[in-house]
Protein backbone atom coordinates (compact mmCIF):
# COMPACT_ATOMS: atom_id res chain seq x y z
CA UNK A 1 0.00 0.00 0.00
CA UNK A 2 1.30 3.26 -1.36
CA UNK A 3 0.51 7.21 0.63
CA UNK A 4 -0.12 8.19 -3.17
CA UNK A 5 -2.95 6.14 -4.06
CA UNK A 6 -5.08 8.01 -2.12
CA UNK A 7 -3.77 11.19 -2.40
CA UNK A 8 -5.97 11.91 -5.43
CA UNK A 9 -9.75 13.17 -4.90
CA UNK A 10 -12.16 10.99 -7.16
CA UNK A 11 -15.00 9.24 -6.64
CA UNK A 12 -17.92 10.45 -3.72
CA UNK A 13 -16.37 10.57 0.10
CA UNK A 14 -16.64 7.20 1.60
CA UNK A 15 -17.27 8.85 5.32
CA UNK A 16 -20.57 7.07 6.94
CA UNK A 17 -19.12 5.32 10.05
CA UNK A 18 -22.98 3.96 10.41
CA UNK A 19 -21.97 1.45 7.71
CA UNK A 20 -18.43 0.68 7.93
CA UNK A 21 -17.81 -2.44 10.05
CA UNK A 22 -14.77 -1.43 11.28
CA UNK A 23 -13.43 2.61 10.77
CA UNK A 24 -9.86 2.73 12.08
CA UNK A 25 -9.74 5.75 14.26
CA UNK A 26 -7.96 8.70 13.49
CA UNK A 27 -4.63 8.48 14.58
CA UNK A 28 -4.15 12.56 15.57
CA UNK A 29 -4.00 12.31 19.26
CA UNK A 30 -4.48 16.42 19.89
CA UNK A 31 -5.79 19.00 17.36
CA UNK A 32 -4.39 22.02 19.71
CA UNK A 33 -1.79 22.68 21.58
CA UNK A 34 0.34 25.21 23.38
CA UNK A 35 -1.68 28.13 25.28
CA UNK A 36 -5.12 27.89 24.59
CA UNK A 37 -6.71 30.91 26.49
CA UNK A 38 -3.91 33.56 25.01
CA UNK A 39 -5.07 35.52 21.51
CA UNK A 40 -1.96 35.78 20.17
CA UNK A 41 -1.14 39.03 17.73
CA UNK A 42 0.65 36.91 14.86
CA UNK A 43 -1.54 34.07 12.69
CA UNK A 44 0.62 32.48 10.54
CA UNK A 45 -1.19 29.34 8.09
CA UNK A 46 0.26 26.71 5.92
CA UNK A 47 -1.90 26.10 3.13
CA UNK A 48 -2.55 24.02 0.34
CA UNK A 49 -1.86 24.74 -3.00
CA UNK A 50 -3.29 22.04 -4.65
CA UNK A 51 -6.61 20.11 -3.49
CA UNK A 52 -6.09 16.12 -2.26
CA UNK A 53 -6.83 13.83 0.49
CA UNK A 54 -4.17 13.97 3.08
CA UNK A 55 -4.49 10.71 5.45
CA UNK A 56 -4.26 10.81 9.04
CA UNK A 57 -0.83 9.79 9.79
CA UNK A 58 0.41 12.63 8.00
CA UNK A 59 -1.64 15.07 9.51
CA UNK A 60 -0.11 13.52 12.68
CA UNK A 61 3.24 13.95 11.75
CA UNK A 62 2.60 17.34 10.43
CA UNK A 63 1.20 17.94 13.73
CA UNK A 64 4.78 16.29 15.70
CA UNK A 65 7.17 18.18 14.11
CA UNK A 66 5.75 21.66 14.02
CA UNK A 67 4.87 21.43 17.56
CA UNK A 68 8.15 20.12 18.86
CA UNK A 69 9.98 22.90 17.08
CA UNK A 70 7.59 25.05 18.39
CA UNK A 71 7.85 24.09 21.82
CA UNK A 72 11.47 23.57 22.31
CA UNK A 73 12.30 26.82 20.94
CA UNK A 74 8.77 29.07 22.58
CA UNK A 75 8.31 26.72 25.60
CA UNK A 76 4.54 27.49 26.40
CA UNK A 77 4.19 31.13 24.28
CA UNK A 78 2.18 30.05 21.16
CA UNK A 79 -0.96 28.32 20.15
CA UNK A 80 -0.88 25.39 17.21
CA UNK A 81 -4.39 23.91 15.84
CA UNK A 82 -4.73 21.12 13.03
CA UNK A 83 -7.97 22.28 11.13
CA UNK A 84 -8.91 19.53 8.88
CA UNK A 85 -10.44 16.59 10.18
CA UNK A 86 -10.06 12.98 8.72
CA UNK A 87 -13.82 12.10 7.83
CA UNK A 88 -13.01 9.98 4.86
CA UNK A 89 -12.15 6.31 5.00
CA UNK A 90 -9.78 4.71 3.17
CA UNK A 91 -10.14 1.18 1.66
CA UNK A 92 -7.83 -1.56 -0.08
CA UNK A 93 -8.94 -4.54 -1.68
CA UNK A 94 -6.01 -6.86 -0.54
CA UNK A 95 -4.17 -9.05 -3.34
CA UNK A 96 -1.98 -11.73 -3.20
CA UNK A 97 0.80 -12.32 -5.29
CA UNK A 98 2.94 -15.37 -6.37
CA UNK A 99 2.62 -18.97 -6.75
CA UNK A 100 -1.09 -20.48 -6.19
CA UNK A 101 -2.72 -17.37 -5.20
CA UNK A 102 -5.42 -17.79 -7.36
CA UNK A 103 -6.60 -19.99 -4.73
CA UNK A 104 -6.67 -17.56 -2.19
CA UNK A 105 -8.39 -14.36 -3.63
CA UNK A 106 -11.37 -13.60 -5.37
CA UNK A 107 -9.77 -10.59 -7.80
CA UNK A 108 -11.95 -8.14 -8.39
CA UNK A 109 -15.50 -9.68 -7.56
CA UNK A 110 -17.19 -8.03 -4.90
CA UNK A 111 -14.13 -5.87 -4.70
CA UNK A 112 -15.57 -2.90 -2.33
CA UNK A 113 -12.40 -3.50 0.16
CA UNK A 114 -11.66 -3.54 3.62
CA UNK A 115 -11.17 0.02 5.75
CA UNK A 116 -7.41 0.84 6.17
CA UNK A 117 -6.99 4.39 7.41
CA UNK A 118 -9.00 7.65 7.23
CA UNK A 119 -8.12 10.57 5.38
CA UNK A 120 -9.22 14.54 5.39
CA UNK A 121 -10.09 16.16 1.78
CA UNK A 122 -8.29 19.48 1.62
CA UNK A 123 -9.20 22.16 -1.16
CA UNK A 124 -7.02 24.65 -2.84
CA UNK A 125 -5.97 27.49 -0.50
CA UNK A 126 -7.60 25.85 2.35
CA UNK A 127 -5.72 26.39 5.68
CA UNK A 128 -4.07 23.23 7.44
CA UNK A 129 -1.87 24.51 10.36
CA UNK A 130 -2.77 27.36 12.04
CA UNK A 131 -0.08 28.86 14.58
CA UNK A 132 -0.42 31.64 17.12
CA UNK A 133 2.65 33.70 18.26
CA UNK A 134 3.87 37.11 19.64
CA UNK A 135 5.65 39.29 17.11
CA UNK A 136 9.34 38.14 18.07
CA UNK A 137 8.30 34.58 17.09
CA UNK A 138 7.17 34.92 13.67
CA UNK A 139 10.80 33.16 12.47
CA UNK A 140 10.33 30.30 14.38
CA UNK A 141 6.45 30.19 13.35
CA UNK A 142 7.80 29.99 9.61
CA UNK A 143 10.08 27.49 10.38
CA UNK A 144 7.56 25.35 12.34
CA UNK A 145 5.22 25.35 9.56
CA UNK A 146 7.82 24.95 6.30
CA UNK A 147 8.68 21.58 8.59
CA UNK A 148 5.62 20.49 9.12
CA UNK A 149 4.61 20.88 5.21
CA UNK A 150 7.45 18.56 4.51
CA UNK A 151 5.27 15.84 5.93
CA UNK A 152 2.67 16.23 3.63
CA UNK A 153 1.97 15.18 0.37
CA UNK A 154 1.04 18.18 -1.01
CA UNK A 155 2.67 21.90 -1.50
CA UNK A 156 2.34 24.34 0.80
CA UNK A 157 2.97 27.95 1.06
CA UNK A 158 2.89 29.76 4.56
CA UNK A 159 1.04 33.03 5.20
CA UNK A 160 1.66 35.60 8.15
CA UNK A 161 -1.27 38.24 9.14
CA UNK A 162 -1.45 40.16 12.09
CA UNK A 163 -4.55 40.07 14.13
CA UNK A 164 -6.68 43.48 14.96
CA UNK A 165 -6.12 44.22 18.60
CA UNK A 166 -9.43 44.92 20.85
CA UNK A 167 -9.23 47.98 22.70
Amino acid sequence: MKAKNYREVKGQSYTRKKYAKSAPPSKIVKFTMGDTETEFPIKAELIALESAQIRHNALEAARIASNRHLSTNLGEAYFLKILPYPHVILRENKMIFGAHADRLQDGMRRAFGKPIGTAARVKVQQPIIEVGVNETAIETAKQALKRGGAKLPIPCRITIEKRKSNP
